[in-house]
């Protein structure tokens, strides 16, 4: 299964078949994305599925009907132990960006957190996971997958927001300052921090 942000709301690739209840099920040949983004952003329906029997072809048939774009970014710790964040399109967000022709994920990944935030001397410690979300782009819906980073840094100077790309701000949070953030980013961003702020 995989899940698929459209703003808060979620379309799920699924290979299950199971009795619609707050959701609603489209057929992966027949649905149509802008059909199904307009139901779930007027409220119409709480979550989409889209089935196909095959688990493995799940998305590789999405991506038939919603062109794929490949992104990369990472979630930023300094010696301090606080997390990079950006404020874009008046929500709080972790850096990212698209990957370039040639470019591979992890090199993408560095160069975009760097780009957007000006930090410099990151070190990728390890991968996190794949995220998924629909955006609209000269009238086409896509889906953006974004491959995520945890990253470190000893870096202390400046941070300066990449302002051409619409950031308004770059700055280090700390473990309390977080949750306060999160009150206003986005649901697949939440995802990151929800499980360690239930522990605590």
């Amino acid at each position: 299964m995989y899940e698929v942000f459209v703003n808060a709301r979620r379309i799920f690739l699924t290979s299950e078949l199971t009795k619609e209840t707050d959701f609603k099920l489209f057929l992966m040949d027949t649905f149509d994305i802008e059909e199904v983004v307009e139901q779930l952003e007027k409220g119409k329906i709480k979550e989409a599925r889209i089935y196909h029997p095959d688990p493995e072809a799940l998305l590789k048939n999405f991506i038939k009907k919603v062109p794929l774009v490949v992104a990369a970014g990472g979630r930023a710790v300094n010696a301090d132990g606080d997390t990079l964040f950006i404020f874009r399109n008046k929500k709080w967000d972790l850096p990212k960006g698209k990957v370039d022709k040639g470019e591979t994920i992890p090199d993408a990944a560095i160069r975009e957190v760097e780009e957007e935030t000006g930090v410099k001397k990151l070190k990728i410690d390890h991968f996190l996971h794949k995220t998924y979300h629909i955006f609209k782009r000269n009238g086409v819906y896509k889906l953006k997958e974004t491959h995520w980073y945890q990253m470190r840094t000893k870096y202390t100077g400046k941070l300066k927001p990449q302002c051409n790309e619409g950031i308004e701000v770059a700055t280090w949070l700390s473990d309390k300052e977080i949750p306060k953030a999160l009150e206003n980013s986005y649901a697949n961003i939440q995802g990151f921090f929800k499980e360690e702020m239930t522990t605590v």
